[in-house]
C-alpha cells in the first residue's frame, strides 16, 4: 500500500484526499497535514459566540457537472425553506426530496446574489448594469464623460500590458478610473498598471460592457434553443451551506475520516526532503512543538509554493529565486455585530428586519481603507445567532504580512474599524456596536507580479519531480475559486490512479480565456 501525503486541509487537499480514498482506498493510505486546528484553509467559517464569519465571501456555483455533484452529495439542495424564506413568505427553487435546513444541517441553501459597489456616498451595481439608478447616480457629465471614454476605447485598443489596459479596453478610462483603478490597487498593493493583464483573463475576461449590453438584451429576448452564456459576474443565485463554506471541508474531513484517511491537525510542514533522483521521500513538521518526520510515496501539496520551494533541499538557484519572489496579499477582517444599519433598503428584494439584500458590498471610498464589507445575516440566516434584532457584517481590509497594517493588535484593528464603520454613516457612533471579533488571513490572495511573469521555469522544475502535485490557489499560485481548486485536485487523483506522468492537465486547469464561472443556460 502506498503512503500519500497531503499538505494542506483546504478545498483542494481535502478534495485530493478524499477522492482518492473513495475511489482506491485499499490501494493508499493517506495522511493529510494541516498546520491549523480547522478545515477550509482560506474558506474555513468561524464562529464566534453563535456568530459565524466567513473568510472572504464564498459563493457556490460552477459550470462543471463533476464539482456540482460532488457538492451535492456532501451537502444535497434543501427541499424546504429556510429560516428566512419563512419568515418573508420567500418562494426559492426547491429539490425534490432534499433536507430541511430547519430540521438539519447538512444542506445547501440557495441564495440570492447581490453585490454592488459604494462609490461617493451611492449604491452601484456590480458588475455595473445599465438601469436609470446608475446614470442618476453619476449625474450628466460623468455619464457623458463615461460613454465617450468607452467609445474610445473600442475606436483605439491599448496593447493588454497590464491589468490597467486590460480593464480600459473594456469598460473605458472614465469607468475604470471610477469603479477599478482605485479598489484594485487597495486589494494588490500595487498600482493596476504594475499588474499582469493575465489576472483580468482568467477573472474577468467576459466581463466588459458589451458583454452587460448583451445581457440586457438577451433578457428582453426569448430564450434561444442554442442557450445564452452568462457571464459568472452577472448569476443571480448561488448555493452556500447552510453554516458556511467551512461546514462542506468539516463534512469532507469527517468522510475522509470515515473512509480510513487520517487528518493530523495543528501539524505544519517545514520540510521536504528528496534524493538524488529527485523523489521526495519524507515530509518534516511540527506538531504540539514537536519536531517529527513521516516517509510517503506520492506528496499533493497545497501550501503556498513560496514556502513548498524554501522548504525543500537542493534546490538550484534558479527556481528557488522566482519561488522567493512570488507575491501574496493577506487580508484582516473584523466581524461587528450591530442593532441596525443606516444603509436603506431602496431594492425591491425584501430582507429580514429590511436590512440592504447586499452578501457583499465593495468599497470604493477613497477616504476609507476598507476595500470590502460582507454582511453575513444575507449569506445565510444561520451564519447569526439572533438573525430578527442584529446585523452581522465583516469587514474587509487587504494588507501585507508583516506590515504595519498586519502588525496592529486586535484592540487597534477594532477600533479603526469601527470608526470607519461611522465615517461611512453604516452606524451613528461606536455606542451601537455590540460586539466585534477580528481574525488575519494568512496567503489569502497569490499575486500577478514580481517574479510571477517567470513562474513557467518554476513549474518546469516542479514537474521533474515525478512524486510530486501541487493542486489548489496557493499550491499553483493561481487565483482559483472552490471549483478549480478541486478540479486540480480530480486532475491529480486521475493521474495518480491511471500512472499518467504529464502533469500539464493539471497546471491547465482555469486557464482558458473566459470567466471561469460562465454557466450555459436553456
Amino acid at each position: 500500500m502506498k503512503k500519500v501525503l497531503v499538505i494542506g486541509a483546504g478545498p483542494a487537499g481535502l478534495t485530493a484526499a478524499y477522492e482518492l480514498l473513495r475511489r482506491a482506498k485499499d490501494e493508499y493510505e493517506v495522511i493529510v497535514f494541516e498546520e491549523s486546528s480547522d478545515m477550509g484553509g482560506i474558506s474555513k467559517t468561524v464562529n464566534y459566540k453563535g456568530n459565524r464569519m466567513d473568510m472572504g465571501g464564498h459563493r457556490f456555483f460552477s459550470k462543471v457537472p463533476e464539482v456540482n455533484e460532488w457538492w451535492e452529495m456532501m451537502l444535497p439542495m434543501q427541499g424546504a425553506p429556510s429560516m428566512d424564506d419563512i419568515a418573508l413568505g420567500r418562494r426559492i427553487p426547491l429539490s425534490k426530496g432534499g433536507p430541511d435546513p430547519e430540521k438539519t444541517d447538512r444542506v445547501m441553501l440557495h441564495r440570492n446574489r447581490v453585490s454592488r459597489i459604494f462609490f461617493d456616498n451611492k449604491f452601484y451595481d456590480y458588475p455595473i448594469q445599465l438601469k436609470p439608478e446608475l446614470f442618476i447616480n453619476m449625474g450628466l457629465v460623468n455619464t457623458l464623460q463615461a460613454m465617450f471614454s468607452y467609445l474610445g476605447s473600442v475606436l483605439h485598443k491599448r496593447e493588454e500590458k497590464s491589468l490597467e489596459d486590460f480593464y480600459i479596453n473594456r469598460f473605458g478610462k472614465k469607468l475604470y478610473s471610477m469603479f477599478f483603478e482605485n479598489y484594485t490597487e487597495s486589494l494588490w498593493g500595487r498600482h493596476p498598471s504594475e499588474i499582469d493583464p493575465s489576472w483580468g483573463a482568467q477573472r474577468a475576461k467576459g466581463l466588459s460592457v458589451m458583454a452587460i449590453i448583451k445581457d440586457v438584451f438577451s433578457k428582453m429576448l426569448p430564450k434561444k434553443k442554442k442557450g445564452r452564456h452568462v457571464e459568472t459576474s452577472l448569476i443571480e443565485a448561488f448555493q452556500y451551506p447552510k453554516l458556511g463554506p467551512g461546514q462542506l471541508w468539516d463534512v469532507t474531513a469527517s468522510e475522509i475520516e470515515k473512509l480510513g484517511g487520517t487528518i493530523l491537525k495543528n501539524a505544519k510542514v517545514t520540510g521536504i526532503h528528496k534524493n538524488e533522483q529527485q523523489v521526495i521521500t519524507s515530509l518534516q513538521y511540527t506538531q504540539d512543538g514537536e519536531e517529527k518526520i513521516m516517509e510517503g510515496d506520492i506528496v499533493i501539496s497545497s501550501m503556498p509554493l513560496k514556502d513548498l520551494i524554501e522548504g525543500m533541499n537542493d534546490v538550484p538557484a534558479g527556481p528557488l529565486r522566482i519561488a522567493k519572489g512570488l507575491p501574496y496579499r493577506d487580508y484582516r477582517t473584523l466581524g461587528v455585530l450591530v442593532p441596525k444599519l443606516n444603509l436603506k433598503n431602496r431594492t425591491k428584494i425584501r430582507t429580514v428586519g429590511n436590512i440592504v439584500p447586499d452578501n457583499w458590498v465593495y468599497v470604493h471610498d477613497r477616504t476609507v481603507r476598507m476595500g470590502r464589507l460582507q454582511i453575513y445575516n444575507n449569506w445565510s440566516p444561520y451564519m447569526v445567532k439572533d438573525l430578527e434584532h442584529t446585523v452581522w457584517v465583516g469587514l474587509e481590509y487587504f494588507c501585507t504580512e508583516d506590515d504595519d497594517f498586519w502588525n496592529m493588535t486586535d484592540k487597534e484593528f477594532t477600533r479603526l474599524g469601527i470608526k470607519e464603520m461611522v465615517k461611512m454613516g453604516l452606524i451613528d457612533n461606536k455606542r451601537l456596536v455590540l460586539d466585534a471579533h477580528a481574525e488575519r488571513v494568512k496567503k489569502a490572495y497569490p499575486a500577478y507580479f514580481d517574479t510571477y511573469e517567470e513562474i513557467d521555469k518554476l513549474i518546469a522544475y516542479i514537474n521533474t519531480i515525478d512524486n510530486l502535485y501541487c493542486v489548489g490557489r496557493n499550491g499553483q499560485h493561481r487565483y482559483n475559486n472552490i471549483d478549480h481548486s478541486m478540479m486540480t485536485s480530480f486532475e491529480t487523483v486521475n493521474n495518480i490512479l491511471s500512472g499518467k506522468k504529464d502533469k500539464s492537465n493539471i497546471w491547465n486547469v482555469n486557464t482558458e480565456k473566459e470567466y471561469h464561472e460562465q454557466k450555459e443556460q436553456r
